[in-house]
């Protein structure tokens, strides 16, 4: 079973995968950890405000680690921001009954009445160095872009909005 997990900045992804992994011991790959890794050792150019650019760039290596995965009947997280909503596209019937995707959109409601506790928790499993470009305004488009284009692709969308509580199904 692969299990993709994407959302906006501050969803809490990273969050979800460490849950997912300690009960049901699979691993996960940061989407995060591998862009940082070929940013860092020079392998491409983009940086990490790339954020189109790297979803092209980043894709076609993890599409190809997924259909690997399922080819060795193994289990994978993949969590992050960098996936394409039309991913489904990228594989076969073969591959896609083997993928759960859930994309973590907070409502507007949700934003605007946590985004001091959004903010509180943004260092909950990875160490941000500088959230200042974290916005509630910029929170807010953020998730209503998500969530146009994952209804647009017909995502699996996990919308949270009273309280932080994610069920998955």
């Amino acid at each position: 079973m692969i299990i993709l997990i994407s959302g906006a900045s501050h969803t809490g992804k990273t969050v979800l995968a460490q849950k997912l992994l300690e009960k049901y011991h699979y691993p996960y790959l940061s989407i995060d950890h591998l862009k940082m890794g070929l940013i860092r050792s020079k392998v491409t150019d983009l940086t990490p405000e790339d954020d189109e650019q790297l979803t092209d760039y980043l894709w076609p290596i993890v599409r190809e680690m997924i259909k690997t995965a399922i080819e060795n009947q193994q289990n994978l997280i993949v969590e992050g921001c960098y996936i394409p909503f039309d991913w489904q596209t990228n594989f076969t019937s073969e591959y896609l009954n083997d993928i759960r995707d859930y994309w973590l959109v907070m409502s507007e409601n949700y934003i605007r009445k946590h985004f001091a506790a959004i903010k509180q928790y943004a260092c909950a499993i990875e160490m941000r160095l500088d959230d200042s470009d974290c916005t509630m305004a910029d929170t807010l488009a953020e998730n209503a872009r998500f969530l146009n284009l994952a209804r647009k692709y017909h995502a699996n969308v996990v919308m949270i909005d009273n309280q932080y509580e994610i069920k998955l199904d």
